[in-house]
C-alpha cells in the first residue's frame, strides 16, 4: 500500500502505526557533575565510548557492509523514481483520457456520493494495476535480490491483493468524504479535510492491532515462561496496561527483527515477532522492548497527532493552492470540472505525494527524534546497552550503518547503526558498576 495509489490512505495508515514524541533534556548541577568525576571508578575511567562504538561497527565490513550500503543508498533512488512514475501514473488518467471514461462510468448512478466512490474505487484499482511492474520489481524482485525477502511470488501477490483491499474498503469511504467537504464546504474544504485525516488517523491506529494487522500476520498470545514473564514485568513498571503479549510470524515474509507496543486505549497490544524469539538472546529482546515501551510511555501517539497535525493542515493548504491553479490553468483539457470534481483525484494525489516528497527530511526528522527518545528510554528500562548494540547491528543487514550527517538528516526516519551504537555504549559508561 505505499505506492501513490494508495497514497490517501497509507499516509494516513503509516503515520498512525509509527509512534513519534518529544522530550526534553535536563541539565545538572555543578556540585552533581563534581560529585560524579569524584566517584568515577578506574574501570570507568578506562572505558572508551568510541573504541566499543567501532569494535561494534566493525563487526559488519566487506562484501556485507557494501550489500547493506547498496540496498539502502537504491532507496534514495527508488524515492524519486516512485514520485516520477506516479506523475506517469496521474498522465495517464488526466492526459490519455482514462479518468474520462472511468468517471462516465460512475455517473450512470444519480447519486453524487456513490458516483464519487465509484470513481474512488476503479481509480484505485486501476492505479494499482498501472503501479504493478514498478512493485513486483522494488517489492519482490529486488528484496531477493538482496535476501531480504522469505515470500514466494504467489504469497507476495497475495499480500499485495490484501493490502488492495485493505486500501479500497478503508480508503474509498475516506475519499468520498474528503469530496463531500469539497462539495459543501467551499473554500474552507482543506480545513475540513485536514481534520478529517487527522480523525481517521487516529481511528486507524486504534484498529489496526485488532483488525488490520491479523490480516496479515497471525497474532497469538506468547508461550509462558520467563521471558513473557520479565517482559510484562517491565511493561507494568512503566504503567502499560498490558496483561499479554503477543508473537507473529514475521518469519513468512523476512527475516528482519521488530516488535511494537501498537493501539491505544482498549486496544493496547504488545507484540514482537518470531523472528526476534528465534534469532536474539532473552537480554536482546528485552532491548528492543524496552524501545517499543518507550513510545507507549513517552506518548509518542499522541504527540504524533499533534506534530503530524500541523504538517497536515500545511500540507491541505498548498494542496488547495496547487489544484486551484492547475485546474484553472488545464482543468478543461484534463477533463476536470472544478476542484470538487472528483475527476481530480488523481491530480489531488500526486499533488500529495509530490507535497510529501519535499517535505520528506522534515517527515523523517520528526520521527527519528521520537525513535531516539525511545532509544534512551528502552536502555533506562531494560539496562541492556551490549544487546541493544548487538540488535541496532542485526538492523543493518537492511540500513547503512555509518552515514554521513546530511544523509542521515535527509534520508533516515531512524537513527543509524552509528548513532544508536554510540549512545548505548555512552549509557554503559555511566553505568558500569550495573552492567555485567
Amino acid at each position: 500500500m505505499k505506492k501513490l495509489p494508495f497514497l490517501l490512505l497509507t499516509f494516513a495508515m503509516v503515520l498512525s502505526l509509527c509512534t513519534f514524541g518529544t522530550t526534553g533534556d535536563s541539565t545538572e548541577s555543578t556540585a552533581l557533575s563534581l560529585a560524579a568525576v569524584s566517584d568515577s571508578t578506574p574501570a570507568a575511567m578506562a572505558f572508551n565510548v568510541d573504541s566499543a562504538t567501532a569494535q561494534y561497527l566493525n563487526t559488519l565490513n566487506g562484501e556485507a557492509r557494501q550489500k547493506s550500503d547498496s540496498y539502502f543508498e537504491g532507496g534514495y533512488a527508488l524515492q524519486v523514481v516512485n514520485l516520477f512514475y506516479g506523475l506517469l501514473v496521474a498522465l495517464v488518467f488526466l492526459k490519455l483520457g482514462l479518468g474520462k471514461q472511468i468517471k462516465r462510468v460512475a455517473t450512470k448512478v444519480s447519486n453524487a456520493n456513490l458516483q464519487n466512490l465509484i470513481y474512488v474505487v476503479l481509480y484505485l484499482l486501476l492505479s494499482w494495476a498501472l503501479s504493478f511492474p514498478l512493485s513486483v520489481y522494488t517489492d519482490y524482485i529486488r528484496e531477493h535480490n538482496f535476501g531480504l525477502s522469505n515470500l514466494t511470488f504467489v504469497g507476495w501477490l497475495t499480500e499485495n491483493l490484501q493490502s488492495l483491499g485493505v486500501g479500497i474498503v478503508l480508503g474509498a469511504p475516506m475519499v468520498m468524504l474528503l469530496y463531500i467537504a469539497l462539495r459543501k464546504t467551499g473554500k474552507r474544504w482543506w480545513i475540513w479535510g485536514a481534520s478529517g485525516a487527522i480523525i481517521f488517523m487516529m481511528f486507524i491506529s486504534f484498529i489496526a492491532p485488532v483488525f488490520i494487522s491479523p490480516i496479515f500476520n497471525k497474532y497469538e498470545p506468547l508461550e509462558e515462561g520467563p521471558l513473557k514473564q520479565e517482559i510484562l514485568s517491565m511493561a507494568r513498571a512503566n504503567c502499560i496496561p498490558a496483561e499479554n503479549v503477543y508473537k507473529f510470524d514475521a518469519s513468512k515474509q523476512s527475516k528482519r527483527v521488530s516488535a511494537n507496543v501498537s493501539g491505544f486505549a482498549s486496544t493496547t497490544r504488545i507484540s514482537l515477532n518470531d523472528n526476534l524469539l528465534n534469532r536474539c538472546t532473552p537480554a536482546e529482546i528485552k532491548a528492543v522492548m524496552g524501545h517499543e515501551m518507550g513510545h507507549y510511555v513517552l506518548n509518542h501517539v499522541y504527540k504524533g497527532v499533534i506534530e503530524f497535525g500541523v504538517l497536515i493542515f500545511i500540507v491541505f493548504a498548498l494542496l488547495n493552492w496547487a489544484l486551484n491553479k492547475l485546474i484553472s490553468a488545464r482543468g478543461a483539457s484534463w477533463g476536470i470540472e472544478s476542484i470538487s470534481d472528483v475527476a481530480g483525484l488523481p491530480l489531488l494525489a500526486f499533488i500529495l505525494s509530490f507535497v510529501f516528497f519535499i517535505a520528506t527530511p522534515v517527515t523523517n526528522t520528526m520521527i527519528r527524534t521520537q525513535e531516539m527518545e525511545a532509544d534512551q528510554f528502552g536502555l533506562n528500562a531494560a539496562r541492556e546497552p551490549d544487546a541493544e548494540a548487538h540488535v541496532d547491528m542485526m538492523l543493518s543487514e537492511y540500513r547503512k550503518v555509518d552515514p554521513g550527517k546530511w544523509e542521515e538528516i535527509f534520508f533516515f526516519d531512524h537513527p543509524s547503526g552509528r548513532v544508536r551504537i554510540e549512545t548505548a555504549m555512552k549509557w554503559k559508561a555511566e553505568h558500569l558498576k550495573d552492567c555485567k
